[in-house]
């Protein structure tokens, strides 16, 4: 198949998927068209059938805020014409399944043999979304979608709550590239990291406000407070990032936390990890978490969203409270001063990756797609 899949080009995790997800369709002979604004970050290097295609956004003093969206589905009416694209596969409701929909409008007949698949990531429904200023044209775009999917069954419910959708939401999660994110030690690594051998909190994000990075900080003020020892890890970047900086330094723990900002090749650091953390205040899958429990790392995460479906209770790791940092601390020292239960823990965080495997879930998609393109051979006949 010849597949477009449109998204944004972050460090979050709608923008690794539909990357991943096209590496896969790739390596299974499908030629994708990436469509973006800038190179994806996990589009590191040439993939033999990807083409990169940048939605390219001219600026007029007109525009207090360039037309994106516009440029876009300008963009997609010719690729999917110049390229003959069987399926249009869009991450992230706002503004990309709408730009599909008027692409597909602009080319008429041939607009309308292109089913386009909308996969649902989360804050475009659980934030944006409903917002008053965008709820009646994303109720509008996902009903004008020949095929929705969700990252989780939480993520499912809440559009299904939210929204006035007339088709079926079927849930696709999230994967993880097994092979990549396997748990590789580093002693070089891990020394230049904890050169008094102190154990590893591991901590990755884009260091948004949701991410509530400041509760870590906190939280490792309590960990010390309760005679732990460990050195937190932080990776990433982000408007939080200077508030958790200054917090750490008024608390007195700055020198037990490190902040690394962005980092390509997160798995080396998982790998060196003991303990996972993730207190964010709404997470529609836990892509984080699933990567580090790939790594074999124990999660110590928000009990919200979507993360449930992914680190199991008392199995994979341990769910607390929104902003429960003291309970973080609790759990994080458990694991620690525990060797039999951190291994138990981390043998079964990798078991529990391996259902998210890549191929599994790209053998999903493929399957989907096709249902899609069979429903709309049945309504032209």
């Amino acid at each position: 198949m010849n597949i477009g899949i449109v998204c944004y080009p972050t460090f979050g995790g709608s923008g690794v998927v539909a990357t991943e997800l096209a590496k896969g369709l790739a390596k299974k002979g499908h030629t994708v068209h990436i469509i973006s604004y800038a190179r994806p970050a996990r589009l590191e290097a040439f993939e033999t059938h990807i083409v990169y295609h940048e939605v390219t956004v001219q600026s007029y003093p007109l525009f207090e805020y360039p037309p994106y969206g516009l440029a876009l589905a300008n963009m997609l009416s010719h690729i999917i014409e110049n390229e003959s694209l069987d399926v249009l596969h869009v991450h992230y409701a706002l503004p990309h399944t709408t730009s599909a929909y008027l692409a597909c409008q602009i080319l008429g007949d041939r607009g309308a043999e292109v089913p386009i698949v909308t996969t649902l990531h989360g804050t475009d429904i659980t934030l944006v979304g409903r917002d008053p200023s965008y709820k009646r044209i994303v109720d509008f775009s996902l009903n004008q979608s020949d095929g929705i999917t969700a990252v989780s069954e939480y993520l499912k419910a809440e559009t299904i709550r939210q929204f006035d959708i007339h088709q079926d939401v079927v849930v696709i999660p999230n994967f993880i590239d097994l092979e990549r994110f396997s748990r590789v030690p580093n002693p070089v690594l891990r020394y230049e990291l904890a050169p008094e051998g102190e154990p590893l909190l591991m901590h990755v994000s884009n260091f948004r406000k949701v991410k509530r990075v400041v509760v870590l900080v906190e939280m490792m003020a309590k960990l010390l407070e309760k005679g732990g020892t460990a050195k937190l890890i932080m990776v990433g970047d982000g408007p939080e990032r200077l508030k958790a900086e200054s917090l750490a330094k008024e608390l007195g723990v700055l020198r037990h936390i490190r902040f690394l900002g962005k980092q390509e090749q997160v798995e080396q650091l998982l790998s060196m990890s003991d303990v996972f953390l993730l207190p964010s205040g709404s997470e529609t899958f836990g892509l984080a978490a699933l990567e580090a429990m790939a790594c074999g790392v124990p999660v110590v995460s928000t009990n919200i969203g979507g993360l449930p479906e992914v680190n199991i209770h008392g199995e994979t790791g341990y769910l607390v409270e929104l902003d429960d940092a003291e309970a973080m601390a609790d759990y994080t020292l458990k694991i620690l001063r525990d060797d039999a239960l951190k291994q138990r823990l981390s043998t079964n965080a990798r078991a529990r990756a391996e259902v998210f495997e890549q191929s599994k879930v790209v053998q999903v998609y493929e399957e989907f797609y096709q249902k899609c393109l069979a429903n709309m051979s049945k309504k032209k006949a």
